[in-house]
Protein backbone atom coordinates (compact mmCIF):
# COMPACT_ATOMS: atom_id res chain seq x y z
CA UNK A 1 0.00 0.00 0.00
CA UNK A 2 1.41 3.58 -0.87
CA UNK A 3 2.67 5.53 2.52
CA UNK A 4 2.03 8.99 2.96
CA UNK A 5 3.29 11.19 0.41
CA UNK A 6 6.40 13.03 0.32
CA UNK A 7 6.69 16.41 -1.57
CA UNK A 8 8.68 16.10 -4.44
CA UNK A 9 10.89 19.25 -3.49
CA UNK A 10 11.93 17.10 -0.37
CA UNK A 11 12.51 13.85 -2.26
CA UNK A 12 14.18 15.91 -4.63
CA UNK A 13 16.92 17.11 -2.20
CA UNK A 14 17.12 13.76 -0.68
CA UNK A 15 18.16 12.58 -4.19
CA UNK A 16 20.94 15.46 -4.33
CA UNK A 17 22.41 14.52 -0.50
CA UNK A 18 23.07 10.77 -1.65
CA UNK A 19 25.35 12.19 -4.45
CA UNK A 20 22.64 11.35 -7.40
CA UNK A 21 21.39 13.24 -10.44
CA UNK A 22 18.26 15.52 -9.01
CA UNK A 23 15.36 13.13 -9.67
CA UNK A 24 13.10 16.43 -11.15
CA UNK A 25 15.56 16.52 -14.14
CA UNK A 26 15.37 12.86 -14.55
CA UNK A 27 11.49 13.22 -14.65
CA UNK A 28 11.45 16.29 -16.53
CA UNK A 29 14.25 15.15 -19.10
CA UNK A 30 12.15 11.48 -19.75
CA UNK A 31 9.16 14.02 -20.03
CA UNK A 32 10.64 15.57 -22.93
CA UNK A 33 11.54 12.43 -24.73
CA UNK A 34 8.25 11.24 -24.42
CA UNK A 35 6.92 14.24 -26.20
CA UNK A 36 8.94 14.09 -28.92
CA UNK A 37 8.18 9.94 -29.27
CA UNK A 38 4.46 10.87 -29.03
CA UNK A 39 5.02 13.14 -32.18
CA UNK A 40 6.35 10.42 -34.17
CA UNK A 41 3.62 10.28 -37.09
CA UNK A 42 3.52 5.85 -37.72
CA UNK A 43 0.92 4.28 -35.73
CA UNK A 44 2.51 2.16 -32.74
CA UNK A 45 5.91 2.45 -33.27
CA UNK A 46 4.89 5.91 -31.13
CA UNK A 47 3.10 4.06 -28.23
CA UNK A 48 6.72 1.01 -28.22
CA UNK A 49 9.00 4.08 -28.02
CA UNK A 50 6.90 6.26 -25.20
CA UNK A 51 6.35 2.63 -23.24
CA UNK A 52 10.10 2.59 -23.32
CA UNK A 53 11.10 5.76 -22.46
CA UNK A 54 8.65 5.33 -19.05
CA UNK A 55 9.98 2.49 -18.33
CA UNK A 56 13.34 3.70 -18.60
CA UNK A 57 12.72 6.73 -15.98
CA UNK A 58 11.23 4.48 -13.92
CA UNK A 59 14.69 2.41 -13.32
CA UNK A 60 16.36 5.55 -13.03
CA UNK A 61 14.34 6.84 -10.47
CA UNK A 62 14.57 3.29 -8.24
CA UNK A 63 18.44 3.76 -9.36
CA UNK A 64 18.36 7.02 -7.71
CA UNK A 65 17.06 6.00 -4.49
CA UNK A 66 19.07 2.84 -4.52
CA UNK A 67 16.28 0.32 -5.12
CA UNK A 68 15.84 -2.96 -7.41
CA UNK A 69 13.74 -2.69 -10.22
CA UNK A 70 11.99 -5.04 -11.93
CA UNK A 71 11.09 -4.67 -15.99
CA UNK A 72 7.78 -6.79 -15.97
CA UNK A 73 6.49 -4.91 -12.98
CA UNK A 74 7.77 -1.39 -13.95
CA UNK A 75 5.93 -2.08 -17.20
CA UNK A 76 2.93 -3.46 -15.83
CA UNK A 77 2.09 -0.64 -13.29
CA UNK A 78 3.22 2.34 -15.67
CA UNK A 79 0.85 0.41 -18.63
CA UNK A 80 -1.96 0.32 -15.27
CA UNK A 81 -1.64 3.97 -14.54
CA UNK A 82 -1.48 5.54 -18.29
CA UNK A 83 -3.81 3.49 -19.39
CA UNK A 84 -1.59 2.20 -22.59
CA UNK A 85 -4.15 -0.39 -24.21
CA UNK A 86 -6.81 2.73 -24.48
CA UNK A 87 -5.69 6.18 -24.61
CA UNK A 88 -2.65 5.29 -26.37
CA UNK A 89 -3.41 3.42 -28.89
CA UNK A 90 -7.00 6.11 -29.47
CA UNK A 91 -4.78 8.57 -30.01
CA UNK A 92 -2.21 6.48 -31.68
CA UNK A 93 -4.88 4.99 -34.02
CA UNK A 94 -6.52 8.59 -35.42
CA UNK A 95 -2.56 9.13 -36.91
CA UNK A 96 -3.65 6.32 -39.38
CA UNK A 97 -6.27 8.42 -40.92
CA UNK A 98 -5.25 10.77 -43.63
CA UNK A 99 -6.04 14.44 -43.42
CA UNK A 100 -6.34 16.10 -40.31
CA UNK A 101 -6.40 13.22 -38.19
CA UNK A 102 -3.08 12.89 -38.42
CA UNK A 103 -2.32 16.32 -37.01
CA UNK A 104 -5.08 15.93 -34.50
CA UNK A 105 -2.95 12.49 -33.60
CA UNK A 106 0.26 13.97 -33.36
CA UNK A 107 -0.96 17.26 -31.64
CA UNK A 108 -3.03 14.73 -28.62
CA UNK A 109 -0.43 12.09 -28.47
CA UNK A 110 2.47 14.35 -27.69
CA UNK A 111 1.00 16.03 -25.06
CA UNK A 112 -0.71 12.59 -23.37
CA UNK A 113 3.29 10.82 -23.79
CA UNK A 114 4.49 14.04 -21.71
CA UNK A 115 1.82 14.34 -19.06
CA UNK A 116 1.62 10.78 -18.63
CA UNK A 117 5.28 10.72 -18.23
CA UNK A 118 5.23 13.30 -15.56
CA UNK A 119 2.53 11.95 -13.71
CA UNK A 120 4.39 8.56 -13.16
CA UNK A 121 7.67 10.46 -12.74
CA UNK A 122 5.87 11.84 -9.87
CA UNK A 123 4.16 8.67 -8.48
CA UNK A 124 7.14 6.73 -8.63
CA UNK A 125 9.38 9.25 -6.84
CA UNK A 126 7.31 9.92 -3.98
CA UNK A 127 6.98 5.77 -3.74
CA UNK A 128 10.56 5.55 -3.80
CA UNK A 129 10.68 8.82 -1.38
CA UNK A 130 9.01 7.19 1.26
CA UNK A 131 11.23 3.99 1.06
CA UNK A 132 8.95 2.16 -0.92
CA UNK A 133 10.17 -0.49 -3.80
CA UNK A 134 9.12 -1.39 -7.22
CA UNK A 135 7.59 -5.02 -5.53
CA UNK A 136 5.19 -2.98 -2.61
CA UNK A 137 4.22 -0.45 -5.27
CA UNK A 138 0.13 -0.66 -5.51
CA UNK A 139 -1.03 1.19 -8.56
CA UNK A 140 -4.65 1.17 -7.34
CA UNK A 141 -4.19 3.03 -4.45
CA UNK A 142 -2.55 5.91 -6.73
CA UNK A 143 -4.98 6.40 -9.96
CA UNK A 144 -6.72 9.36 -7.94
CA UNK A 145 -3.33 11.11 -7.32
CA UNK A 146 -1.71 10.18 -10.87
CA UNK A 147 -4.88 11.70 -12.34
CA UNK A 148 -3.68 14.81 -9.99
CA UNK A 149 -0.58 14.93 -11.83
CA UNK A 150 -1.98 14.67 -15.25
CA UNK A 151 -3.75 17.93 -14.41
CA UNK A 152 -0.61 19.62 -12.82
CA UNK A 153 1.01 18.96 -15.92
CA UNK A 154 -0.55 21.05 -18.14
CA UNK A 155 1.72 24.00 -17.55
CA UNK A 156 4.81 22.17 -17.99
CA UNK A 157 3.91 20.70 -21.14
CA UNK A 158 2.76 24.09 -22.50
CA UNK A 159 5.91 25.50 -21.64
CA UNK A 160 8.08 22.23 -22.81
CA UNK A 161 6.27 22.75 -26.20
CA UNK A 162 7.00 26.37 -26.63
CA UNK A 163 10.71 25.84 -25.38
CA UNK A 164 11.45 22.47 -27.46
CA UNK A 165 14.37 22.50 -29.57
CA UNK A 166 16.46 20.64 -32.02
CA UNK A 167 18.66 19.19 -29.73
CA UNK A 168 15.75 17.86 -27.91
CA UNK A 169 14.98 15.79 -30.91
CA UNK A 170 18.11 14.35 -31.27
CA UNK A 171 19.02 13.60 -27.62
CA UNK A 172 15.81 11.27 -28.45
CA UNK A 173 17.07 9.60 -31.10
CA UNK A 174 20.79 9.17 -28.63
CA UNK A 175 18.21 7.69 -25.90
CA UNK A 176 16.03 5.42 -28.24
CA UNK A 177 19.06 3.99 -29.61
CA UNK A 178 19.94 2.71 -25.97
CA UNK A 179 16.60 1.82 -25.87
CA UNK A 180 17.23 -0.28 -28.89
CA UNK A 181 20.23 -1.61 -27.58
CA UNK A 182 18.98 -2.68 -24.51
CA UNK A 183 16.02 -4.34 -26.09
CA UNK A 184 13.06 -2.72 -25.05
CA UNK A 185 12.36 -1.45 -28.56
CA UNK A 186 12.97 -3.13 -31.89
CA UNK A 187 15.24 -2.41 -34.64
CA UNK A 188 12.30 -1.46 -36.87
CA UNK A 189 10.35 0.51 -34.49
CA UNK A 190 14.09 2.44 -33.67
CA UNK A 191 14.73 3.11 -37.36
CA UNK A 192 10.92 4.42 -37.91
CA UNK A 193 11.36 6.30 -35.15
CA UNK A 194 14.56 7.80 -36.09
CA UNK A 195 13.82 8.32 -39.76
CA UNK A 196 10.28 10.47 -38.45
CA UNK A 197 12.17 12.47 -35.91
CA UNK A 198 14.98 13.67 -38.41
CA UNK A 199 12.29 14.17 -40.99
CA UNK A 200 10.87 16.40 -38.61
CA UNK A 201 14.28 18.37 -38.01
CA UNK A 202 14.79 18.84 -41.62
CA UNK A 203 11.39 20.06 -42.75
Amino acid sequence: MENEETPIEEATEESKTDGQKPVDNIIVRHVLYAMTAGAIPVPFVDIAAVTAIQLDMIKQLSDAYGQEFDKDLGKSFASSLAGATLGRLGASAIKALPGVGTWIGITSQMAMAGASTYALGHIFNSHFANKGTIFNFDADSVKKKYEEYLEKSKGLIENLKNEYKKEDQLATIEKLHKLKESGAISEEEFEQAKKSILDKIKS
